[in-house]
């Protein structure tokens, strides 16, 4: 379980790490839209390769659409309520959380980071030891979403405070999420653990879909699907090595 935790918080503190720079660094709207979509490049082949491939190795096609469609929808609708209270725009670098209520964007950003953290924790069950490829994917998208955020919540008026403690709170919950995760599916069979990474995956993608690459396609510009590309290839590559 600790184990998990702390490497559900690896993952957590990159959010931290990308409000910091956010705060700090002016960063150019081109630039962060490249480096997001860097990011979710990286993730939509952690997903792809270790999440739903390990998902069918270990239970077969229908525990796979059966938790991938589960984990959209599951989103979707949260995601949805989200929104409907202010919380869309959380990952906006532009300021445009200015019209948003500050519980819907924790929310928001808690919903975003949850997934993620479980897969952590469900990948140490497979071979006894983490993930790399799961651990890095969410290291490297963490740090242009946390990023991005910071800028538009900085713009919106937020304190510097304020968006350091949002950060290192989403951080802590990934921590408990990766631990919860390994804890409640650590005696569980094969079908469950499948359902649940693939719940996972589903759920990670429609996040990218909605608020990562919209962002990035906004600002990056005609090379936004070459850098999309670029993070999916090293994260294979990784994927391969681990």
């Amino acid at each position: 379980m600790w184990e998990a935790a702390f490497w559900g918080f690896v993952g957590g503190v990159a959010l931290i790490i990308g409000a910091v720079i956010g705060l700090l660094v002016r960063s150019a709207a081109k630039a962060l839209g490249l480096v997001m979509a860097f990011g979710s490049g990286v993730l939509i082949s952690a997903l792809a390769y270790e999440l739903t491939e390990e998902a069918f190795q270990r239970s077969g096609g229908l525990s796979v659409v059966g938790g991938l469609a589960g984990g959209a929808v599951a989103f979707f609708i949260g995601d949805w309520i989200i929104d409907r209270h202010g919380g869309q725009h959380r990952k906006r670098s532009g300021g445009q959380q200015r019209d948003g209520s500050p519980g819907a964007i924790v929310l928001g950003s808690l919903l975003d980071g949850i997934p993620e953290s479980v897969a952590i924790g469900v990948s140490i069950l497979g071979g006894g030891s983490v993930g790399v490829a799961v651990v890095a994917a969410v290291f490297l998208s963490n740090i242009p979403e946390s990023l991005s955020a910071a800028t538009g919540l900085r713009k919106a008026g937020h304190s510097a405070s304020w968006i350091l403690g949002l950060w290192t709170a989403v951080a802590v919950v990934s921590a408990a999420a990766a631990a919860v995760g390994y804890v409640v599916l650590g005696g569980a069979p094969p079908q469950v653990i499948a359902v649940t990474q693939a719940f996972a995956a589903g759920a990670i993608l429609t996040m990218l879909a909605d608020t990562m690459m919209p962002e990035a396609f906004e600002h990056g510009g005609s090379v936004t699907g070459l850098a999309t590309c670029l993070g999916f290839v090293c994260a294979f590559l990784l994927s391969q090595v681990g």
